[in-house]
């Protein structure tokens, strides 16, 4: 798992300092995009969320794998604990396809600039406004508390099987994606590839997961977002 994720932040450093390089600089986005493009973009975001995700999921990936020691111990069926992994990634899977299409709509309406940031004011305050507001919905709450809980979900959705195990680590990823979808989606805001801004998200999450007390560090950082998006929306967009 550390290896996984050694190797995510790696790819995502190297990729952003091709992006920042000099001679790319003035590199326009492609004006038609095609399947190898879009396999590309799906790339960089699904190695990106495992580059963030990963570290937060990793409570709940090593009590999976000590709930699997146990039950070797009583000769009780086991699962690889890859598998889980394998299931909490698919769901981070979905997201960067939807992301990655998402990014494609914005680049075609002109919203984003050629280093895959924000390119007018209204983009990015609507950013910062709904990830702001969203920490504070009930939504936010619940997937946050399954995040936060990794001993309770797998005493209540423990699964036999590979098939179980997958479908655990699914859900789990697909509590996961609800807790942070928004905040994944401030990437828009200062650059997709913006390696200040991608670790400073990432760590936000995992205070947000793992600080006792991270739940009202997030709703905090919701009111911040909002006042931020609303600076944003009223003086650099006049």
């Amino acid at each position: 798992m550390a290896l996984l994720a050694t190797v995510a932040w790696v790819y995502v450093i190297r990729a952003a300092g091709r992006m920042h390089a000099p001679d790319q600089m003035a590199m326009p986005m492609p004006v038609a995009w095609g399947v190898q493009e879009l396999a590309a973009l799906f790339t960089m975001w699904a190695v990106m969320m495992i580059a963030m995700m990963l570290p937060s999921a990793a409570p709940m990936i090593l009590l999976f794998a000590a709930a699997n020691r146990t039950r070797r111990i009583h000769g009780r069926p086991v699962v690889s604990t890859a598998v889980f992994t394998a299931g909490y990634l698919l769901a981070w899977s979905v997201y960067s396809a939807v992301a990655a299409l998402a990014q494609l709509a914005l680049h075609d309406a002109a919203l984003l600039s050629p280093m895959m940031t924000s390119a007018t004011p209204a983009l990015g305050g609507t950013l910062l406004i709904a990830a702001g507001v969203y920490q504070w919905t009930a939504l936010k709450r619940t997937c946050l508390a399954h995040c936060r809980s990794p001993l309770t979900f797998l005493s209540s959705e423990w699964r036999e099987g590979r098939l179980g195990a997958l479908r655990m680590g699914a859900t789990h990823g697909t509590y996961c994606v609800g807790c942070c979808w928004a905040l994944m989606a401030l990437l828009f805001v200062a650059g997709v590839m913006n390696l200040l801004w991608v670790a400073a998200i990432a760590g936000f999450v995992l205070v947000e997961k793992l600080v006792p007390g991270g739940e009202w560090v997030g709703r905090l950082a919701g009111a911040a977002l909002v006042g931020w998006g609303g600076w944003v929306l009223l003086w650099r967009g006049s």
